[in-house]
Formats: C-alpha cells, structure tokens, sequence
C-alpha cells in the first residue's frame, strides 16, 4: 500500500474506532500510529518537495517527501530507529532490542524527542540550537549528519541524519520547518550537565583476548550487566558515528562508555563512513584516489571527534566499517584502499590506532594484497568479516599467518543471532578478539623500535632512530609530520609538545630523559620474573634509554631483565624488589 494512501487509510478507521485493524495496516505500510499531538497530513504542492506530507510533533512542523516513513516511537518504543529507508521517527526511542545487528545507513531521516539532558547527551558534540522563539538553526548546515537540533520554543530535538547526496534535501526540510500554536517552550537549563568534563577511558579495545559481540546499537545497562555476568562475552562493538551508521544510538554517551569499561567490558569504536564506490549503499567513496584519500582523512577527523567525545582516549583503536564489495574492479579496489590508506593516516596523526572492518574476500584480502604497497598507511588492526563459526583469529586463506600477526585482529565469525542471557535477548554478530594495547605496531611504524642504545637527536639529524621516534610520537598524540627519519620544524614541535607534557626542559633536543619517558609510556601493569608481552618490550627498552646500556628486547622479563630494573631502582633511590611495579613505572614516565 503507498504510505499516503496508509495515512489516510489511518484517518478513516480512526474515525470508525478499528484501532487495532488500523495499526496492522499502518505497520504493513511501513508506518506506526501517530502519537496523541502529532499528525502526518499530504501537502499538494510544496516547493521544492516532491509529495510532501507534513508532520508535526509537539508544535514542531516539518514537511518532508510523501515516501518517507512515520514511526510512532510512544504507541511502539520497541521499533527499531533505522537509518536504511528516509523515516521521521517522532517520540523517545525505546531500548532498540528489535535491530539488527548489521545495518549500512545513509538515508535521509529525522528523529524528533522531547528535549531534555538525556536526549542532549544522546546527541553529543553534533548538537546545536534553534533561533531563539523559532524552529531553524541559523547558517548552513555541514555536508554530512547527523546534526542534532535544539528547538526550545517547542521543547523538542530534532537529530536530522543525510549524507552528501541528501544533504541538500534535507537542509532544505530543515530550513522549512516552523513552529505551531501547540508548540511549549521548554527550558535548557537541564543541558549544563553534557559541558562536564568527560572522564578518560583509556585505551579501547585495549588488550584482550576472548569472545565479544557487536548489536546495532549500544544495549540498555540491565543488558549489559546481565551479559556481563552470564554471557561470555567481555568485548562489544559500538558504532560511534559516521554517515553510514544504520541506527540510532539513545544510550551512547561518555557516561556509558565509562560505566562499562569500569565493569570490565572491552569496547570496539566503529564508524561507519563511506563505502566503496562500486556498491549501491547510499554513501559511497569516490573513485577518484586522491580524492578518496582525502575523504578517508575526512572520516578520521570526524571519527577522533566522536570518539574523543565518549572519553575515548588515544592511542585507542577506531575500526572504519567498510563493507564488503566487488573487487573484480581495479578501481574501485584502488579508490578503497586510498581511502582507507587516507583514514590511517589521519588517525596517526591524532595518535589513535587504525582498525579496518570488511568482508574477509573482499576488503581484507585487498588489504592483505596491498599491505607492502601501503607501507605505513596499513590498518593498525584488522576486523575480518568471515561466518564461517569458529570463534579464533585466523584470516584463512584472504590474510597470511605473517600479517597482523602481533595481536592485531577481530574475527566476527558468525551474524544475525539471536542470544538470550540474564532474560535479556538479543541480536547481534560474534567476534573473537586477539588484540593488544601494548605490541608495537608495525604499519604504524614502518622501522624498527628496538634499539641497543638511544642517542640524543638534534635538528637535522636522519636515521632509524628519528623515523622510530617519529612514529612513537605520533602513537601518543603529538604530530611530528611524516615518518620520513628526518628531524625538522614540525619533529621539532612534537618534540617540545612532548617534553612539555612530561614537565622536561623546553628544547628540541631529545635526549636520555625524554626517550625513557616516550618509550615507556603506556599502561602500568605489574612486571616480574616470567612475564612476558608487549608491557616487557616497553619496560627494556626504557631502561635502555634510561641507564644507557643495553637491555635485550626479548618481550619475556628474565634474569637480566630483572638485573636491570635492580640497578634502575637503585640509582633512583625506589624500593629495589626487581619486579616493575606502579612506582618503578611512574619513573619511568616522568624521564628519571
């Protein structure tokens, strides 16, 4: 049935009181029940809409194109807000048990709610406001959502979800919409709360190896806690934004990205941008290399944003979801990759981890093919999209044993279940993670890290060293430019950024002190006799730097090892107990 003729079909068996014939039709249609207050009425003519029907909720009324879908969230909060078909989702949404756990957006929608901290917070950094006493945000709006709208005048906000072809479509909604005599003013005083300081997370996932999930959208706490204790599972993935993110996510805040880490759960940051150009997903890559390399960096920058604003910290892992497509095309293969080469790079340079998600024959094996190409503008990490049920890190014949071989992989391994623990159900894809916060990565830094002795560097100076310093600061949030081993202006910078941010002397120079410090900065985990991992690595080679002698990079904490963190304590006058504990790391840290 056309959704116009599903409204007025509404319309007439409201009046006859078939209330529950009526909602049957409606659903059939692709429509809900419009909730008391709201409307959905055709518009013959509306310039520059094509079939409009205008909606109204809470005095706010906008009119969008006849074909879009009305979703009544309050007569049905279990509906799932979906960014796969244009939709106004009107009302508060619900806990979204009934996604999928894959969905590729993209289309044009909006979601009106009332407006309140919790609805702020939703919205995090894409969150403006209306013209005072009006419905339209002043000025134009970004070339991709979503933005998130304040309308005090009538107590609602407005997420409007597009991406660059729709863009214009939806501003020109947007720009359109006005506010009726049911319109309530409400006060904003309530939205202070989301300007607190966000508490830092840390690193995400972090080191992990074990079973995860991924659902659509973050799960409600009680969920998550059930799961938590009767699952399994320790890991999930969130998507944290993107043009191409398929459902909206109510309960992603700082505030639960910190609750669950506090409870032990590893979280995988994903974003769902642009997908490859040779797909029929509604966002979509150009084929054009040096321009998909430039919207990839685009991609990072957005995702360092929303990642950032949850108190996802660097050098956490941030996962582009590219979905699978047809690789039989070289250009559309080369255009992906630039992209995604583009997007590592841009997170390199705010010091996050890249992670990449795809289908094991399509993206992962292209990834795989191209590594050496690629060089430093690898992915960090792989997340390997292969159903084949066995819940391990293997790549199979698309991924060599040699690739991604330190702790660097995802494997989702199976899709579409549905699961039930603690009397909590639902769908989701599964994941087995071996991943580590502390191995060096590779593609990020394409010398070397390990070295007998570690030399002071000065302006001018070129070498393994420099391109291993280079990449080290990059890792922890300093831009000293392209790893090319040269020390210039912009080394330079990042160098005194660093120094400064471990309260050494401002100069240039990287010397003993700021090397101890770089190398060893990290987590703090509790060493002794019998570790081993990528922690150890850490710890000898700053005693290295530290007491200038060579300390064995072997990644296992041996008698020599221990030997040297006795004298290390010794010379700085610690508790010598030859284990690395939290006060021997703080040391460490600090440059002593």
């Amino acid at each position: 049935m056309p959704l116009r003729s599903a409204v007025h079909a509404v319309r007439t068996r409201r009046s006859a009181g078939l209330s529950s014939l009526l909602a049957l039709l409606v659903l059939a249609a692709g429509a809900v029940v419009l909730p008391p207050g709201a409307s959905a009425t055709p518009v013959s003519a509306v310039p520059g809409v094509v079939q409009g029907r205008a909606v109204v909720f809470e005095g706010y009324r906008v009119v969008v194109p006849g074909q879009w879908r009305v979703v009544d969230l309050t007569s049905h909060p279990h509906a799932c807000v979906r960014f796969d078909h244009p939709a106004v989702y009107l009302g508060r949404p619900g806990d979204q048990s009934a996604c999928p756990p894959r969905l590729i957006g993209g289309a044009p929608g909006l979601v009106v709610q009332p407006l309140d901290a919790r609805s702020a917070l939703a919205a995090g950094p894409a969150l403006v406001s209306a013209a005072p006493k009006g419905a339209v945000r002043p000025g134009r709006l970004p070339a991709a959502g979503p933005v998130a709208i304040t309308v005090a005048s009538a107590g609602v906000t407005v997420t409007a979800v597009y991406g660059p072809s729709s863009a214009a479509l939806v501003g020109d909604v947007l720009a359109k919409a006005r506010l009726t005599s049911a319109a309530t003013p409400a006060s904003t005083s309530s939205l202070g709360a989301r300007h607190a300081p966000l508490a830092r997370t840390g690193n995400a996932p972090g080191t992990f190896v074990g079973l995860g999930f991924d659902a659509c959208t973050a799960p409600s706490q009680n969920t998550m806690d059930a799961w938590r204790v009767s699952s399994g599972y320790s890991a999930v993935g969130v998507y944290i934004g993107g043009v191409s993110r398929g459902c909206d996510q109510p309960r992603l805040t700082a505030g639960w990205v910190a609750t669950q880490v506090s409870r032990g759960w590893h979280l995988i940051p994903t974003y769902v941008g642009l997908q490859a150009p040779c797909t029929r997903f509604y966002n979509r890559m150009s084929y054009d290399v040096g321009t998909a390399w430039q919207q990839g960096r685009a991609a990072a920058a957005d995702a360092v944003v929303q990642a950032s604003a949850l108190g996802m910290a660097a050098p956490s892992t941030i996962y582009a979801d590219v979905e699978g497509y047809d690789n039989t095309g070289s250009k559309c293969v080369a255009a992906t990759m630039s992209y995604l080469a583009g997007w590592t790079r841009g997170l390199h340079g705010h010091g996050y981890d890249s992670g990449a998600y795809s289908s094991a024959s399509s993206g992962i094996r292209d990834l795989a093919t191209n590594h050496a190409s690629m060089k430093s503008n690898s992915p960090d990490d792989i997340w390997i999209a292969w159903w084949n049920q066995a819940a391990n890190a293997a790549g199979g014949t698309y991924v060599g044993d040699s690739l991604w071989s330190s702790h660097q992989r995802v494997h989702q391994f199976a899709g579409n279940v549905y699961e039930s623990h603690g009397g909590y159900r639902l769908p989701i894809d599964r994941d087995y993670l071996d991943v580590s916060a502390d191995v060096p990565r590779p593609s990020g830094c394409p010398a070397r890290i390990s070295f007998n002795s570690y030399p002071a560097l000065h302006a001018g100076d070129e070498g393994a060293r420099v391109v291993a310093l280079q990449c080290q600061l990059a890792r922890r949030g300093f831009n000293p430019g392209a790893a090319r081993g040269v020390v210039r202006w912009r080394t330079e910078a990042a160098i005194r950024a660093f120094k400064a941010s471990r309260g050494l002397q401002d100069t240039a120079v990287f010397r003993r002190r700021a090397w101890t410090a770089l190398l060893s900065a990290g987590t703090r985990p509790m060493l002794s006799t019998g570790s081993t991992g990528g922690a150890v690595n850490r710890l000898q080679r700053s005693l290295s730097a530290s007491l200038r002698e060579t300390v064995h990079v072997t990644g296992t904490f041996g008698g020599a090892t221990r030997h040297a963190v006795r004298g290390y304590q010794r010379a700085r006058d610690l508790t010598v107990d030859g284990t690395a504990n939290t006060q021997t790391w703080n040391a460490l840290q600090a440059g002593r």
